[in-house]
């Protein structure tokens, strides 16, 4: 068993069926998600480290828009197979003090999703400041608890966890607006860019045309984001 089927089944009692480890699968890259946000942050030919990379569904396709010399790790053995069987140079194991000294400066460092899933993400911050290049930065997206559809099952005294989504029973952490910024400050990087996702998949939005829906959302992102973000994308470079 793996060692995030593990963490999986610690999901036990908060949903009826133990979450599926390769579930997070994204293959496309789409305007104002984490897919075409991630893609339009890093510059062309980067060298790339993708923390948590999972099955390698985002560092493929970094690799192929961005044209960039990717690394993933991944510490969960089904998901690390999964992200070489795409042909994607992948660590198997946890981004600590000898991987990273073994890995060495990067221009982009990808922590798409996976701060949330972790006791200390600070520490993990800091560890990746230390390795970015002069002029590297740190790109991180994370869920937005504060998002309208969580606000509306608090009132109702809701708070359901889920197999996939804002509310994954794995998550550990929790990240408003302020949150999120105040955790990478908190690891001596500065935040140059804070946007969010439109969340144009989440069953929320099913009745609503697709033609009209990301027009529609990312008007709604842009009017009231704190509450209409789905997920914060953050670039953040080392503090001077």
């Amino acid at each position: 068993m793996g060692i995030n089927a593990r963490v999986d089944m610690s999901t036990r009692g908060f949903v009826t069926e133990m979450p599926d480890s390769l579930r997070y699968a994204a293959s496309t890259r789409v305007e104002f998600e984490v897919t075409g946000m991630m893609c339009a942050r890093i510059p062309r030919s980067s060298r790339v480290l993708d923390i948590g990379c999972g099955t390698g569904s985002i560092s493929s396709l970094v690799i192929a828009e961005c044209n960039a010399k990717l690394v993933g790790i991944e510490p969960d053995p089904d998901r690390a197979e999964a992200c070489r069987s795409r042909g994607i140079a992948t660590v198997c194991g946890y981004y600590n003090d000898q991987t990273a000294d073994e890995l060495g400066a990067f221009d982009v460092i990808m922590f798409a999703d996976v701060l949330e899933h972790v006791p200390d993400p600070v520490s993990l911050l800091e560890r990746a400041a230390q390795h970015l290049t002069r002029t590297g930065c740190v790109i991180v997206s994370v869920p937005n608890v504060a998002h309208w559809t969580i606000r509306w099952s608090l009132l109702r005294g809701r708070f359901d966890y889920q197999p996939t989504g804002i509310m994954d029973a794995t998550h550990l952490r929790w990240f408003t607006s302020r949150t999120a910024d105040q955790v990478i400050a908190a690891a001596g990087l500065s935040v140059v860019e804070h946007d969010w996702t439109s969340g144009s998949w989440m069953s929320a939005y099913r009745r609503i045309p697709k033609r009209f829906r990301r027009v529609l959302l990312r008007a709604l992102v842009r009017l009231a984001p704190h509450a209409f973000g789905c997920q914060h994308v953050v670039t953040a470079r080392r503090a001077t």
